[in-house]
């Protein structure tokens, strides 16, 4: 039996729905397979979306025309607002989801495409012809053509799960590896290695002593993922709870660890330097006496619970043991234990920013095949591989984003320049603008973008026309108001700052810490008319404006810097040199620039190995 689409998506979890549904809305006639329909958008681990900087990305994907923010919201058992202590760079949604509601909103979202087909089963091989990859086939002899692939399979390559000393081969707890395809892919020269990451036990409400825990409440304020005119979280909302670890759960957990597949050799892959095991942290900090631990509901009548912080493959008696040491967790019962996981990976500098192989073409590969590490992570790279995968298919520019537009550029650059040594996880870190990729301002930075590929609905760009208008009068009038010391004095010195001495403009005034424009349009009635004047999303706008006014000198500066690094960005080396006959740069730099082939003199100054005075010598050799 054969097929033919333009394009298929091989693997439904969070990195292939974003790709398969984009890809299908540009209007590419697009099929999604997966081993289980049941099981599409699984979070196989924490039941959470968003968090430090992977908030960010979740906004980015949400603004570029995406779903996952739209269905976390709509799923939402617990919403967070985190970093709000710190500046409005650092601020990071992130939402506690209903795990199997999650799954199920996706595959409704999924079913409602209509350029988009859903086929249960499991691939075995790829078909390339003359250098370009042209289909596939099953296990169940059906073949696939297709213009263009895009490869998500998460960890499912050739997967190995540990317990302590019990492997099973499975893709995630009780479900099935995928054999074949990954040497299928690996065949063609694409370099493949082995990484491992590991989930926590899950524990059943009903055994533990709630009253020996910390609440962790949510927040139900106007903040959520999406930019569309959403309703507000309609689920039941749940609490978490935290807790300690103490020096008798050590004692329990380091008398396990020979039978531990971390420690005694049983697993050699690449584990998450970021997100370590349990028995890896009281191996890594043994002063440690305590280590925190989260406990987040499943969902929102469930009794399943995720210990978040207790990642673990050491056996089933040791983990249960060790836990029962904490008061809340004495009288404990599991659903099942926590494990480790191996699987394949590709590496990720054999790809093009468009997430495109360079040694086959129409070849696409996103999400954790390529070394990284979590569902938001997983869905930036999904969204970029569909609307490539398509504009290959049908002609068109290839779709890209900078490291000043996006978390979601940040992460792709860092990936097809530097590669990866261990699972890669985004954080605010690795951001050199942190202050131009704000949450708040994603859809400011990116709809636009999407809007001119066709991904952005017109609602959407709506939306963006009204919020930026109002942002841009609300900022005009701040500008051009006058304030007289006798009309807001009083009010500034209950506030705890100084009065005024002379007369000054509201933007001046803004600049303090203490006054925000809610707080002044209680005081000043020509701003609450103006403010009055919104009609839709009025706290995330006024939110908006008094960010970029706070914030304007370091937005600029950063604008600056930005502007000036893309000089080099602008000056393409892709083909031009043949790196192994340049003697004046080091050796290093000689085999790192052959393997990655830089794009641009910028790419090329991000690869590890390359010193500046090798970038002076490229600079010197294209005449700058």
């Amino acid at each position: 039996m054969n097929f033919s689409y333009d394009i298929v998506v091989i693997g439904a979890g969070h990195a292939g729905c974003e790709a398969a549904a984009a890809a299908a809305r540009l209007g590419s006639k697009t099929c999604l397979i997966t081993m289980d329909m049941n099981k599409i958008a699984q979070m196989s681990c924490n039941p959470a979306v968003g968090g430090i900087a992977k908030g960010q990305i979740t906004r980015e994907v949400d603004a570029l025309g995406g779903e996952m923010g739209l269905i976390t919201d709509a799923t939402a058992i617990q919403f967070r607002l985190l970093n709000r202590s710190k500046g409005p760079a650092m601020w990071s949604p992130r939402a506690q989801c209903d795990r199997i509601k999650y799954s199920l909103a996706w595959r409704e979202t999924l079913e409602r495409i209509p350029c988009l087909h859903i086929w249960q089963d499991t691939v075995k091989e790829l078909l390339v012809e003359e250098g370009a990859v042209c289909g596939l086939t099953t296990l169940w002899g059906v073949t696939f053509r297709a213009k263009c692939i895009v490869v998500t399979a998460g960890t499912f390559l050739n997967g190995l799960m540990h317990v302590g000393r019990h492997r099973l081969a499975g893709g995630r707890m009780a479900e099935p590896a995928s054999f074949f395809l990954s040497e299928s892919i690996a065949r063609h020269g694409i370099e493949q290695g082995r990484m491992k990451t590991g989930t926590p036990v899950r524990i059943d409400a009903r055994s533990v002593h709630f009253e020996e825990l910390e609440v962790q409440e949510g927040e139900c304020d106007f903040h959520k993922f999406s930019f569309m005119d959403t309703p507000p979280r309609t689920l039941t909302q749940r609490p978490c709870w935290t807790c300690f670890t103490n020096p008798k759960v050590h004692e329990v957990l380091q008398r396990g660890l020979p039978e531990s597949p971390l420690f005694n050799g049983q697993i050699q892959s690449i584990g998450p330097r970021y997100c370590p095991s349990i028995e890896t942290k009281i191996v890594t900090f043994p002063d440690k006496t305590q280590h925190q631990l989260f406990l987040e509901p499943e969902g929102e009548h469930s009794c399943e619970l995720y210990l978040n912080g207790f990642s673990s493959s050491l056996p089933l008696a040791v983990q249960l043991e060790a836990l029962r040491q904490i008061p809340a967790f004495r009288d404990l019962v599991l659903y099942r234990p926590g494990y480790a996981i191996e699987y394949d990976y590709f590496n990720p500098v054999q790809l093009k920013h468009t997430l495109e192989s360079k040694l086959v073409r129409n070849l696409f590969l996103a999400g954790q095949v390529n070394g990284t590490t979590g569902y938001e992570e997983a869905a930036g790279q999904g969204l970029i591989a569909g609307i490539n995968a398509h504009l290959n298919t049908h002609g068109g520019q290839p779709f890209t984003l900078a490291r000043d537009e996006a978390y979601i550029g940040v992460l792709i650059d860092d990936l097809v320049t530097k590669g990866v040594d261990e699972p890669y996880r985004m954080f605010t870190s690795r951001a050199e603008y942190r202050i131009l990729l704000r949450m708040d301002d994603a859809d400011m930075r990116l709809t636009e973008k999407a809007w001119n590929i066709g991904l952005a609905t017109p609602e959407r760009h709506r939306l963006l026309a009204k919020k930026r208008e109002a942002i841009d009068r609300i900022v005009t009038f701040a500008r051009n108001y006058s304030i007289k010391p006798a009309l807001i004095n009083s009010t500034l010195e209950q506030l705890g700052t100084t009065p005024l001495r002379h007369g000054c403009k509201l933007i001046d005034l803004l600049n303090r810490p203490q006054v925000t424009l809610l707080g002044m349009a209680a005081h000043l009635p020509s701003l609450r008319s103006e403010l009055e004047q919104l009609t839709e999303r009025k706290e995330e706008i006024i939110e908006a404006a008094e960010i970029l006014i706070k914030y304007e000198g370091y937005i600029g500066r950063e604008r600056i810097i930005a502007q000036k690094l893309a000089r080099l960005e602008s000056i393409k080396i892709k083909g031009k040199f043949e790196y192994a006959s340049i003697q004046s740069l080091s050796t290093e730099a000689r085999q790192k620039l052959t393997k990655i082939d830089p794009v641009t003199i910028a790419q090329a100054s991000r690869i590890p190995g390359v010193s500046p005075s090798d970038i002076n010598v490229l600079l010197l050799l294209c005449g700058r």
